[in-house]
């Protein structure tokens, strides 16, 4: 008795995750080839913006590559499996980005609201490049592990468990780093923006 077609297309998909579990290039070249079209448009239905659609399949596939040996057949497709990654990254991107709008709104409301008369003539002065560049100071003088961190968090946009992801450290890890370095920051900031 022959297979149907999506029979033939499953076999085919579970061998080639199979193959990339044991880290064959080619098997992932090919599960690529399959798979970047629809994922792509997955992630566009979230996110709107091809930048970061693309960001979030490029980020699918290398946990494809890193997590293909966790892959469990009985749960699922393997094209149901790379969908649900690329929807939970997605929706991480959006909270990240989310994030980001109100940190710099927050930011922003901070500078605009200090009451010290005296800040704001030493500010009225201060660019927004000069200001960034009081902040980059700052966030220089972090730990590394803390600047690290917060450069993933708020200059580049990740959340907290792509970042932790990112440096093969725990969550709670990243959460204390990044709290810890906000604290710094503000502390460092204080009288200066």
């Amino acid at each position: 008795m022959s297979q149907t077609p999506e029979q033939d297309d499953r076999a085919i998909e579970l061998d080639l995750l199979a193959r990339v579990a044991r880290r064959e290039r080619a098997a992932f070249e090919q599960l690529y080839d399959r798979y970047k079209n629809i994922l792509y448009a997955t992630a566009m239905k979230f996110l709107k913006e091809d930048a970061d659609a693309q960001d979030v399949v490029q980020d699918v596939f290398i946990q494809i590559w890193d997590k293909a040996k966790l892959y469990d057949p009985a749960k699922g497709k393997p094209l149901t499996w790379a969908l649900t990654l690329t929807r939970n990254r997605s929706i991480d991107r959006i909270r990240a980005i989310q994030r980001r709008t109100r940190l710099r709104d927050d930011f922003g409301k901070e500078t605009v609201v200090d009451e010290s008369a005296g800040m704001r003539e030493a500010l009225s002065g201060v660019d927004a490049g000069e200001k960034s560049q009081i902040l980059r100071e700052a966030v220089g003088r972090l730990s590394p592990e803390q600047r690290k961190v917060i450069e993933l968090a708020f200059f580049r946009g990740f959340t907290q468990s792509e970042i932790a992801d990112r440096l093969g450290e725990p969550l709670g890890t990243v959460k204390a780093r990044a709290r810890r370095g906000l604290m710094k920051l503000k502390e460092l900031l204080g009288p200066q923006i």
